[in-house]
C-alpha cells in the first residue's frame, strides 16, 4: 500500500471499537465517500493503555496491553481505506496509560512515598523523563509503520493536568530540567527514529498552547514543539476554553470565533519559527454536558470554516464515540446549498461571517 498525503486534511477520530467494528466502519467509510472526508485517525493505543491490534512488539506483549484486542484484522483495515482513498493516520497516547504504570512502576509518576502516583480520577501516568517510556511507544509506531500507516500522532504527549495540590505530591525520577523540555526531548528522538522510514509524525496539544506564552503545566510551548513534529493539531473545542478566553464570556457558544482567534496565533507564531510544522486543528463534534451549548451543524461547519479563514486547509473532527454530524459535511459532489453557520452567538448563511483578516483565505469549502 502506497498512501498519498492529501493536499488538504478533512479527517475523523476512528477509535478502536469502532475501527473494529465491521458495522461500525462501514458507516464511517459510507460518511468519507459521501462527503468531503478524506482522513481516518485510527485509534493504535488509546488512553486505556491497551493496544488494539495483535502487536508483536516484545514489551507490548510483556505489559499485556494486548489484553483487549480491538482491531483484529488491521492490515485489512488498511487495505480497505487505500481501497476507498481514505489517508490512514495511527493514533498513540503516550503519558496515559494505566496497563504499563502497572507492568512497569519504575516508568511510573511516582509519589512522595514512593509508590505509584495517581491523579484526582485515579488514574496513573507514565514518567515522559523515562528512555524506556519513549522507547516502548516508538517501537510501537515503528511497527504499525511497517504495516503501512504513514503517519502516526502522538497523544497525551504531556504531564498530567491535575489541579495544583495533586500535582504536588508528584515526582519524576530522572528529571534534569524542566517539563517542556522532557517533551522535547521525546518528540526530538521520536521523529530521529521515525524519519528513517520515511513516517511523518504529528503531536497532539492543549488548545490554549497556540496563545500561551509559558508552559501551563503540562510541558508543552508551542515555540518549544512546533519544530520537531511535521504536524502540530491543536485541540481548539470551544468548550475547554475558559470563560473570558480571547475576550469571549462564553467560549462554546461561540465557536466561529474561538476557533479563529486561537488559530490565527498559531499561524502568526509559526511564520518566526524556523521549520516549523503544519497546523491541522482538533475540532469539536460533541456536546460536553448538561447545560452547555449543544453541537449541531452551525456549530461545527463554524469551527471549520474558522479554520480556513484563519490561514489554514486541514482539520480533523473529534467525537469520542465517533459519531459525527454529516450534515456539517460537505457534500462530495458540493454544496446545493449556502451553508450556515454559528456567528457572534447567531446562525447565518456563511457568506455573512466577518471578513477574514486575509483575503486570499476567504474560502466557502
Amino acid at each position: 500500500m502506497n498512501f498519498e498525503r492529501p493536499d488538504s486534511i478533512r479527517g475523523l477520530y476512528v477509535n478502536a471499537w469502532a475501527a473494529g467494528s465491521k458495522a461500525r466502519i462501514d458507516s464511517l467509510f459510507a460518511i468519507a465517500d459521501s462527503t468531503e472526508i478524506n482522513t481516518f485517525v485510527i485509534d493504535v493505543k488509546d488512553a486505556s493503555g491497551y493496544v488494539s491490534h495483535a502487536s508483536q512488539v516484545r514489551e507490548v506483549v510483556a505489559s499485556g496491553a494486548t489484553g483487549q484486542i480491538r482491531i483484529r484484522d488491521l492490515p485489512g483495515l488498511l487495505s480497505r481505506m487505500s481501497a476507498h482513498g481514505i489517508y490512514p493516520i495511527a493514533r498513540i497516547v503516550v503519558a496515559k496509560d494505566p496497563v504499563l504504570a502497572e507492568a512497569r512502576p519504575e516508568w511510573a509518576v511516582r509519589d512522595e512515598a514512593g509508590g505509584t502516583w495517581v491523579d484526582a480520577k485515579g488514574e496513573r501516568w507514565l514518567n515522559l523523563w523515562t528512555p524506556g517510556v519513549r522507547e516502548y511507544h516508538v517501537s510501537l509506531a515503528l511497527e504499525v509503520a511497517a504495516l503501512g500507516f504513514p503517519e502516526v500522532q502522538w497523544d497525551y504527549i504531556r504531564f498530567p493536568d491535575a489541579p495544583e495540590a495533586v500535582r504536588a505530591s508528584a515526582r519524576f525520577p530522572g528529571a534534569t530540567g524542566r517539563r517542556v523540555d522532557a517533551v522535547e526531548t521525546f518528540l526530538r528522538e521520536a521523529r530521529a527514529e521515525l524519519a528513517a522510514t520515511g513516517t511523518r509524525m504529528a503531536a497532539d496539544v492543549f488548545g490554549v498552547t497556540t496563545s500561551a506564552r509559558r508552559d501551563v503545566g503540562v510541558g508543552q510551548v508551542w515555540d518549544a514543539f512546533i519544530d520537531h513534529v511535521d504536524v502540530a493539531l491543536p485541540m481548539v473545542y470551544p468548550s475547554h476554553f475558559h470563560p473570558g478566553s480571547h475576550g469571549i464570556a462564553e467560549p462554546d457558544r461561540h465557536p466561529y470565533e474561538i476557533v479563529r482567534t486561537a488559530l490565527e496565533f498559531a499561524v502568526r507564531r509559526n511564520l518566526d519559527i524556523a521549520g516549523a510544522g503544519e497546523v491541522e486543528p482538533w475540532l469539536q463534534d460533541f456536546t460536553r454536558g448538561v447545560g452547555a451549548a449543544i453541537y449541531g451543524p452551525p456549530e461545527v461547519r463554524a469551527q471549520i470554516q474558522a479554520t480556513y479563514d484563519a490561514g489554514l486547509s486541514g482539520w480533523v473532527l473529534w467525537n469520542s464515540g465517533s459519531q459525527y454530524t454529516l450534515e456539517a459535511l460537505a457534500p462530495a459532489r458540493g454544496w446545493l446549498e449556502e451553508p450556515r453557520i454559528r456567528v457572534g452567538g447567531e446562525v447565518v448563511p456563511v457568506s455573512q461571517r466577518p471578513p477574514p483578516a486575509r483575503a486570499d483565505s476567504a474560502v466557502v469549502r
